[in-house]
């Protein structure tokens, strides 16, 4: 183990209220890419290359939701993704009495596969879809197990669960994020580059004493932490953890 996974260790040891916040980099080791690294497509009906952003758009969906659904389902779903060591740690700390709550921009639902019970999910789930004419819910199979645009019984469409790109993060889900950190005395950021906002401007309301960075590169709150770490966070979160037992 190196000297700052120690020095992690040592931070677990003393803290008893840690929020995790993470971002695409966690389910890395779950062969999950973001997807956001995805090439751009060349759209004939627009007749130039769309970028990931634009195919996952609320804009994007409503204009095209036949080339919507055909990268979502490509790009987004995972269905056998399992949950990597960074997962399984933060459970494990969770059971511990020490974890709180994770804050995720991830909408795979790994963190609950893992046995997580608190996690804000700040961009929703691909797991949960609703009907938008009668709200009526699916699982994640709505949409694996069909092609083009889903249709409810009721004709309406089935819309992923997930924040779009110009669509607001839930104000729920937000407010309980915020009280989160808030309370915490060490917050683990990890997986993220803290470029997506306003998720990334949560940090900004912790109050604590120890906020650690876990990300292979450096982040513009490098600064600001108390204790940074360039590696890979599966193997840091999974040693650290490991150690305080």
């Amino acid at each position: 183990m190196n000297p700052l996974t120690k020095e992690l260790t040592e931070v677990l040891r003393r803290s008893s209220r840690v929020v995790f916040f993470g971002g695409a980099g966690v389910s890395t080791a779950s062969n999950i890419p973001d997807f956001r690294s995805a090439t751009g497509l060349f759209n004939q009906k627009y007749r130039r290359v769309l970028s990931p952003e634009e195919m996952v758009s609320r804009s994007f969906y409503e204009r095209d939701p036949e080339d919507f659904f055909a990268f979502y389902r490509d790009k987004l779903v995972y269905p056998e993704a399992e949950p990597n060591d960074c997962h399984k740690a933060l459970a494990k700390l969770e059971q511990m009495g020490k974890l709180t709550a994770v804050v995720t921009q991830n909408i795979d639902g790994l963190h609950q596969k893992a046995g997580s019970k608190v996690v804000h999910e700040l961009h929703g789930s691909v797991l949960r879809n609703y009907c938008e004419r009668c709200r009526k819910f699916y699982g994640v199979e709505a949409i694996l197990e069909t092609s083009g645009v889903p249709r409810c019984e009721c004709g309406g469409i089935i819309k992923p669960d997930v924040v779009l790109y110009e669509e607001s993060l839930d104000d729920t889900v937000i407010s309980k994020a915020v009280a989160a950190i808030a309370s915490a005395d060490t917050l683990i950021i990890g997986g993220t580059s803290l470029v997506v906002y306003p998720a990334a401007g949560l940090i900004g309301y912790f109050r604590g004493k120890d906020l650690v960075l876990i990300n292979k590169s450096v982040t513009p709150a490098d600064g600001e932490a108390t204790l940074v770490i360039h590696d890979d966070i599966a193997t840091v979160m999974r040693e650290a953890v490991d150690a305080l037992e």
